[in-house]
């Protein structure tokens, strides 16, 4: 039996808040499936299971905070894996010949048989669903392929399947889509579920959506009795309105920046790079591709700074425990601004492996979800070195602040025309200013001038990117 626990999701990070179990006991979760939503300090994300198993039990109720490392549910082996006791073969002695061995007699008892997956399920193999979920789906009597998944990557849950049986059972028009723990709320908060916006996937109402609409103070949810809190390590407090929010993720973007510039020695360096090359590429590129591959400058500008990570990787990575630890891989974070203040850097993962339109629209995805509250804890964990990119807001250079434990950050301002010299004449050319925050204990001027000197490299010869 393995515990689901609140995770670190952050150097700043002490505790986070429940606010929606994604999944329920009895479903089968895959590691690196979502299965809950957490409240942070700096934003909402979806949290990724770490095992592959059955979830036997839920221990805290949404709208609970607890600390990092607090058991969050159980998790059992799946169904499959509980089947599997092979006997054990007896190898006969050396020299010895020995008959076949008659098969064993078939007990008293057959085994119950595994309910075989409906015909029109396996016809349609992009239905992503676990086998428990078929077999409720076929004891209900719903097709899973009329269903439209709520889980990750469009997968089937049970709460899906419980929500298409209820509204066949139900006279009258079908209704609103919303989870399991939604409809609870709503009952116990007198909400009428069909007033309010839902923000989950194909615009299912979510725990927090109910909360909204909920007239004055909303208390969080009871468990259900099949899913015992454990009041030692838990603490209830509900969602905190987006003020509260706002100013408690700058109170920890503050905290978090005051330790990094007293712990860590920044050293900085600048270079003008000639963008007059790239900028003749992505002409070109946009111009020969469909409207939905082509690229911005900023997609030039990170792939080059990932590129340029896995050249110098003494400059991808973490300061630990008085060392230096190698990332593994260059999962390249990105500074995302949100709507309603404040700042997160999600990784984008293995940036320097990704062609430029993969990269871009990477790039838009995770923007997108950072800005709706829907990162994933490993997206927000993960990065190995940030990159910041304040050109659309009209600035030309950039000093950051490195986010412990990393130990570099890449700035980015605007790309602007200014006069140079190029082969002994003046004329005007596209340029951008980068920069590097980097931490001394782990590198010097050195290292980061060879990291600058292959941004620029990269990015004065774009067919490379």
């Amino acid at each position: 039996m393995a515990e689901f626990t609140m995770p670190s999701l952050g150097a700043d990070m002490d505790e986070g808040t429940l606010l929606e179990w994604l999944v329920g006991p009895g479903d089968l979760v895959h590691k690196g499936d979502p299965v809950a939503v957490v409240e942070t300090a700096k934003s909402t994300i979806e949290v990724e299971c770490f095992e592959t198993g059955t979830l036997t039990e839920l221990l805290v109720a949404p709208g609970t905070t607890v600390p990092v490392g607090t058991p969050l549910a159980l998790i059992g082996p799946t169904a499959e894996k509980a089947e599997e006791r092979r006997p054990v073969r007896h190898v006969p002695k050396k020299g010895k010949p020995t008959a076949p061995a008659k098969p064993a007699a078939p007990p008293e008892t057959a085994p119950v048989p595994v309910p075989p997956v409906p015909s029109a399920a396996r016809q349609r193999a992009h239905i992503e669903a676990g086998p428990l979920v078929r077999h409720f789906a076929e004891q209900s009597g719903v097709a899973l392929e009329t269903l439209h998944g709520s889980g990750p990557g469009g997968r089937v849950t049970r709460a899906d399947v419980q929500e298409a049986a209820a509204a066949r059972a139900a006279p009258g028009p079908p209704r609103v889509r919303a989870t399991p723990l939604a409809r609870r709320l709503a009952a116990e908060l007198g909400v009428d579920l069909t007033t309010v916006r839902g923000t989950g996937k194909e615009s299912a109402v979510r725990a927090a959506d109910v909360r909204r609409a909920a007239p004055g103070p909303a208390a969080p949810a009871s468990p259900a009795p099949a899913t015992p809190v454990r009041p030692s390590v838990a603490r209830p407090s509900a969602a905190r309105p987006s003020e509260d929010r706002a100013a408690a993720m700058r109170q920890a973007i503050a905290g978090l920046m005051s330790r990094a510039n007293r712990d860590i020695p920044h050293y900085y360096l600048s270079t003008t790079v000639d963008m007059a090359a790239a900028m003749n590429w992505l002409h070109e590129h946009n111009r020969q591709s469909p409207v939905g591959e082509r690229l911005l400058p900023v997609a030039l500008l990170i792939k080059a700074a990932a590129l340029a990570a896995r050249e110098v990787p003494e400059l991808n990575g973490f300061w630990t425990d008085d060392h230096f630890s190698a990332g593994e891989g260059v999962h390249l974070g990105v500074a995302v601004s949100l709507r309603g203040g404040g700042l997160v850097a999600p990784a984008m993962r293995h940036a320097d492996t990704l062609a430029l339109p993969q990269l871009m629209a990477a790039l838009k995805d995770l923007v997108t979800r950072a800005r709706t509250g829907r990162l994933r804890g490993s997206e927000v964990s993960d990065a190995t070195i940030t990159v910041t990119n304040l050109g659309e807001q009209g600035v030309e250079t950039v000093f950051g602040v490195i986010y412990p434990p990393q130990v570099a950050l890449v700035g980015f301002g605007r790309v602007v025309d200014r006069p140079c010299a190029v082969d002994g004449l003046l004329g005007v050319r596209p340029v951008v200013t980068a920069t590097l925050s980097a931490d001394h204990r782990a590198t010097d001027g050195a290292v980061g001038a060879r990291y600058l000197t292959a941004v620029a490299r990269l990015l004065q010869n774009p067919e490379q990117l």
